[in-house]
């Protein structure tokens, strides 16, 4: 069993983890079936105003501390190499680097910017808007599997 700095280390990178996926869990099989369920000026308003409350420290907290631990993790694993867990604590590190942080830069908002910037009771809103909660939510559910295997493999680690 892994102990000192790695203890903690993986045990925020469960913690992190596991709050990540259980935030994109919900969006994936609930929030954006209701946004979706919603006529398109609705929901693009809708999305817009929870995206925007989204950029808040309770939220970023949990995203990007989880973010940097797993990136602290990494580093520290790499150099150090423990006797117990290293390729767990790499592989914890890297899917929530790529799979939840990567993807939320490269798919998820760079569609939040361009919906941000439609007016929500636009024909062209109208159009983008099925289109735009089919691709954000296939993603959404790579970072929801990527947050919550990131979280097995911590708690592998830990084993």
């Amino acid at each position: 069993m892994i102990d000192g700095p790695y203890f903690v280390l993986a045990v925020l990178g469960v913690l992190g983890t596991g709050l990540a996926a259980g935030v994109f869990c919900a969006f994936s099989t609930f929030v954006m079936q209701g946004l979706a369920a919603l006529p398109p000026a609705q929901g693009v308003a809708a999305m817009n105003a929870i995206n925007t409350a989204a950029v808040r420290p309770a939220f970023m907290l949990v995203f990007l501390g989880t973010t940097v631990v797993s990136a602290v993790i990494a580093v520290v694993t790499f150099v150090l190499w423990p006797d117990e867990g290293a390729v767990e604590l790499l592989l914890g590190s890297a899917l929530y680097l790529f799979g939840s942080f990567g993807v939320t830069a490269a798919a998820n908002v760079p569609r939040n910017t361009a919906l941000l910037g439609l007016e929500p009771g636009s024909a062209e809103a109208a159009g983008r808007w099925p289109a735009y909660v089919r691709e954000w939510t296939a993603w959404n559910h790579v970072r929801t599997g990527a947050s919550a295997a990131a979280a097995v493999a911590y708690v592998l680690a830990l084993a």
